[in-house]
Formats: structure tokens, C-alpha cells, sequence
């Protein structure tokens, strides 16, 4: 595998993606459907998707792709493949609230490898280089080449002061009585796969997940936290979260700094 190239089209695709959304974004008005598991979609989607698609496939057409909002390739039983949710947290998008992201990975033998995670309304991007280190890159974003990058690392992480953080969109009772077991000294919400990356940035130690999600939500998050020296595993056996599951749906999890002394169920 040329991560090299991959890597290159991969941020490429996600800042062309992200200019796109931001164009419907920034508009007076975009349409709003639901989806037949009463999910919003929108044009942003639908556009981000199919330029990302694209990309991919003329780049790397020996790579087998799963996309959020092709179903027809949500049937793949594959091992090693490219996954991509092209707007990952639409309700945040919908609701104007900015913490929504261009999610590009890399999943090979069930691991998410190479991934990278965009945020053009809060413009912040990370992503793994090749070597597989995650960088944090400074904007402005430029398509054609990349700007200054910075390693980040997980935190840490002080287990009797933890800093955590928790979806914005999805928060329930059961999430919040898993964080109360732990000593916080912070909690703070976000929407999309911004929360993997505000653990591995060490801005957050734990991000719990007690809900629903699938590969594509979580892939280029996962790859970014791993590149960082962080860890996502599942809720119930405390195993690594892996991918290329039948039906791409994933269990609860929980991704960390691995400093944070886990609490199981």
C-alpha cells in the first residue's frame, strides 16, 4: 500500500468535500429528507459523498469502498476496504451548530489504519501521515498542499481528575450514570467524530459510547485515536472495536487514553 499517495488523496478529497458542504452550509436554505432508518439526510451529503467516491475510485480502484449513503455497498464482506461517512453528525449540520465532519479511513484486517477527520465549520483537521503518527494540520486548508502539521498524543490521563467527553446529539441517562462511576473534573459534549480527536489531542481522556453507530461514523476517528497512542474498544468485553462486521453496525464502545483506568460494566 502507497500510504503516501493515500494519504494525500485522502485530505485532498475531505477539503474539497468540506468546501462543497459549506457552500450548502453557509446558503439561505438546503432541503432536509429522512432516511429509511429515520436518519436526516441532506444535499450536503449527497454531494460530499459523491465527490469523495470519486476520488477514491479513480485513485484506488483496487480498494473495495463503503460509503454512508451508497446502500449497495453496505453488502461488502470485506476484511481490508475504504470507508467514508462524508458528513458525519448531519444533525449538527441541520442545526447549524458546527460540529460536523468529513470522515475518510482506511480499514485494513479489521483495523482502521489511515484515516482522516475534517471539520470545516470549526476548521480543525487531523489525520495519520504515512508513518501512521496523526498530526494535527494548522488552516488555512489548501486542497493542492498540505499546510504545518503537528503530532499530537493522548494525554496522561490524571484518573482522579479525568477529563471527558460525550455526544451532543445522543447523550442519554446510561451514558451519563457510566461517566459518574469515574472521578471528573470536566465534561464537556461534541457532535461527530470530533470526539475521538479531542482524545487524542489529550483535550479530552475518555469518550464513552453507549448508543448506536456504525463503522463509517467511527473508522477515520478510530484510525486518528490509534495514530495518537490512544485505544477504542467495546463496552462489554473490553476487547479492540474491529471492522468489516456483517452489517457494519457497531457495539458500544469506548475510546481513551489507555492511562485511564477502565471501569467495566
Amino acid at each position: 500500500m502507497d500510504y503516501e499517495a493515500l494519504v494525500t488523496t485522502m485530505r485532498q478529497l475531505a477539503i474539497e468535500a468540506g468546501d462543497a458542504i459549506l457552500e450548502i452550509y453557509n446558503s439561505d436554505d438546503f432541503e432536509v429528507k429522512t432516511k429509511s432508518d429515520q436518519s436526516p439526510v441532506t444535499e450536503a451529503d449527497e454531494a460530499a459523498d459523491a465527490l469523495i467516491s470519486a476520488g477514491l475510485r479513480a485513485s484506488f480502484p483496487q480498494l473495495a469502498l463503503v460509503t454512508e449513503e451508497q446502500a449497495d455497498s453496505h453488502d461488502l464482506q470485506a476484511q481490508t476496504f475504504l470507508i467514508v461517512d462524508p458528513l458525519d453528525g448531519t444533525k449538527e449540520f441541520v442545526q447549524r451548530r458546527g460540529d460536523f465532519t468529513v470522515n475518510i479511513a482506511l480499514v485494513e484486517n479489521g483495523v482502521p489504519t489511515r484515516g482522516v477527520v475534517y471539520a470545516p465549520a470549526r476548521k480543525r483537521m487531523f489525520y495519520t501521515a504515512a508513518d501512521g503518527q496523526s498530526v494535527e494540520e494548522d488552516g488555512p486548508f489548501d486542497a493542492a498542499r498540505a499546510g504545518q502539521t503537528r503530532p499530537i498524543r493522548v494525554a496522561d490521563a490524571n484518573n482522579g481528575a479525568l477529563l471527558v467527553v460525550a455526544s451532543k446529539s445522543h447523550r442519554d441517562q446510561a451514558t451519563d450514570d457510566y461517566i459518574n462511576r469515574y472521578r471528573i473534573a470536566d465534561a464537556k459534549s461534541a457532535g461527530s467524530s470530533l470526539k475521538f480527536c479531542l482524545v487524542a489531542t489529550g483535550e479530552a481522556d475518555l469518550y464513552p459510547r453507549l448508543g448506536r453507530t456504525m463503522e463509517w461514523d467511527t473508522a477515520a476517528g478510530h484510525a486518528v485515536l490509534a495514530g495518537a497512542g490512544g485505544v477504542v474498544l467495546r463496552f462489554d468485553t473490553l476487547e479492540p472495536l474491529a471492522y468489516g462486521k456483517p452489517g457494519f453496525a457497531n457495539p458500544f464502545f469506548i475510546a481513551a487514553s489507555p492511562s485511564v483506568q477502565l471501569v467495566r460494566d
